[in-house]
């Protein structure tokens, strides 16, 4: 299952660092080529963030930094994902860490209906 993720958007569904707001969560817009990502990501507690990366086969690693909402406050980070095929569209389930510690979140696939 080789997908290109260039142009995909995602939008989180869970995370153990946070409680996700269903109304307004965490989106994500990738941009892929040549094995090499990138994007960028707002909403739910994120103001803005932006992400930069490589992709082997289904695996994903990439280093991120966002400015939370409420406080802005400046995080950074490292995520390793998998590419899982999810009902409706792809999921990315990501291992990631930041000076709190490590966590996982689980984003799938915004579908155009």
């Amino acid at each position: 299952m080789t997908v290109d993720l260039d142009g995909r958007r995602f939008a989180m569904v869970s995370s153990s660092a946070s409680v996700v707001d269903p109304l307004s969560p965490t989106v994500f817009d990738y941009h892929e080529r040549d094995g090499l990502l990138w994007g960028e990501y707002q909403g739910d507690t994120v103001r803005i963030g932006r992400f930069v990366g490589t992709r082997d086969g289904e695996r994903i690693s990439i280093r991120f930094t966002h400015v939370v909402d409420r406080t802005g406050e400046v995080v950074d980070g490292a995520a390793h994902s998998r590419i899982e095929q999810g009902e409706g569209g792809l999921r990315l389930v990501e291992d990631f860490r930041t000076a709190d510690g490590d966590q996982v979140s689980v984003c799938a696939e915004v579908t155009q209906s």
